[in-house]
């Protein structure tokens, strides 16, 4: 991130609440006040779940594009540049146009949090690209009061992977509640696509749909399967084969499937998704990398992952299963994310782990008490204050595996350092 855009946004966070407080009337009351921008964007896609929403958005953005088609998207939330929350067309959005949009809403004068201002400049920034460009939203949280619910006609909507996350945000704290919440309020008025699920989160969600009146295209008329040691995403009509040397696990290769049915039935043809799979990449999710962090350590691999749920740390956990190598550990963790829990799932995998506290995120974990979890469950642990004094406490000479994971955040600021 360069510093002018570092600053610029820590001056949203200070001027600006990152509490969530779910609630449409604020976001709708301001877009009123500019006249209801938002329905001048055509071709909106909205695209809800706990996991998996990025990689869906990314893969689909790349089928679009390769079909010289203009696409707009926005997600939630930055690795280390805000702007890239806002792909608009062809390029990111600039610093001086954020700082214009930002002003037109304030003049307003009415009040929002942080996810409703961003979600706000990026109606006004994708008003000014192509007005046939495709629009490309990752909700927050849930859906039903998410400031990305505001279209009644979109496109379409798509449904990736749901788990039993967020449960504090909902009353009762259920699965089921979890779901309706993101699936019982979408558009009765579009094409609803949903990913590969849990059998009970299936069932859930089959449930809810029923009174809906939208198409529904479910997991199963399409799938990813394995022939031969290799990959094919498969449907009635299309057998395509997928190969690349930068998507790493099973999770992944479900979301690329989700993006590729979707970019056939809008009209991306076969042969394009097959030239365009090895091209997919995904910034912080199972992402092996090189640059200044390793430059002292040329024996090894380094992995990011921003994994911070019980599903994709178990997908991280069964892909580094894969190696016969020792594998080690930087580990920070935002409070509300289940530490103890999650932790678990890397048992017998790494040979030791590094706690970190995240920087500049004030409901990061201390890397103290990350410590304590990781001794209660028989982790080898020791602490660090910074990712390149946790690199010093792991071994030069050995051949290895080195894994920054827990939150996106962490990843991020990884990534910027690198």
């Amino acid at each position: 991130m360069s510093q002018k855009s570092k600053k610029f946004y820590r001056k949203l966070q200070k001027q600006y609440s990152r509490r969530i407080n779910l609630d449409l009337k604020r976001i709708k009351l301001v877009l009123k006040r500019l006249n209801n921008p938002q329905d001048q964007l055509q071709n909106i896609i909205n695209i809800i779940g706990s996991d998996g929403k990025y990689s869906v958005l990314t893969s689909l953005k790349y089928f679009l594009e390769a079909d010289n088609i203009k696409v707009n998207t926005f997600t939630s939330p930055h690795l280390y540049d805000v702007r890239h929350r806002f792909w608009l067309g062809n390029k990111y959005i600039s610093l001086k146009e954020l700082k214009k949009y930002k002003n037109i809403i304030e003049r307003t004068k009415l009040k929002l949090t942080l996810f409703e201002l961003l979600t706000c400049i990026y109606i006004l920034a994708a008003c000014k690209t192509d007005s046939n460009s495709f629009n490309l939203l990752e909700s927050g949280l849930l859906f039903k009061k998410d400031s990305t619910n505001l279209w009644p006609y979109p496109l379409s909507q798509v449904i990736a992977g749901i788990n039993f996350q967020h449960q504090e945000w909902v009353r009762p704290k259920t699965l089921a509640e979890i779901c309706r919440q993101k699936v019982g309020y979408l558009s009765n008025n579009t094409k609803i696509y949903c990913g590969k699920q849990k059998l009970k989160t299936n069932k859930i969600i089959k449930s809810i749909l029923k009174k809906n009146q939208s198409e529904k295209i479910v997991y199963g008329s399409w799938k990813i399967i394995n022939k031969k040691k290799k990959k094919y995403y498969k449907d009635e009509y299309n057998q395509i084969y997928l190969s690349s040397k930068q998507i790493h696990s099973d999770a992944l290769w479900e979301n690329v499937g989700l993006a590729i049915k979707i970019a056939l039935d809008l009209g991306v043809s076969k042969k394009i998704i097959e030239r365009t799979v090895p091209t997919i990449k995904f910034e912080g999710r199972v992402q092996f990398v090189k640059g200044n962090l390793t430059k002292k350590l040329p024996k090894t691999k380094m992995l990011v992952d921003g994994c911070h749920s019980d599903e994709s740390t178990k997908n991280l956990a069964r892909f580094l299963k894969k190696f016969n190598l020792p594998i080690y550990g930087i580990w920070g963790s935002l409070k509300n994310k289940s530490p103890s829990r999650l932790i678990k799932n890397f048992k017998n995998i790494f040979k030791k782990v590094i706690t970190i506290k995240i920087p500049d995120e004030p409901n990061s974990m201390s890397s103290i008490d990350l410590y304590k979890i990781a001794m209660k469950n028989n982790f080898k642990v020791a602490q660090a204050k910074n990712i390149r004094q946790a690199l010093k406490k792991i071994s030069s000479k050995e051949k290895k595996i080195i894994v920054i994971f827990g939150s996106l955040y962490l990843v991020g600021h990884a990534l910027s350092i690198n």
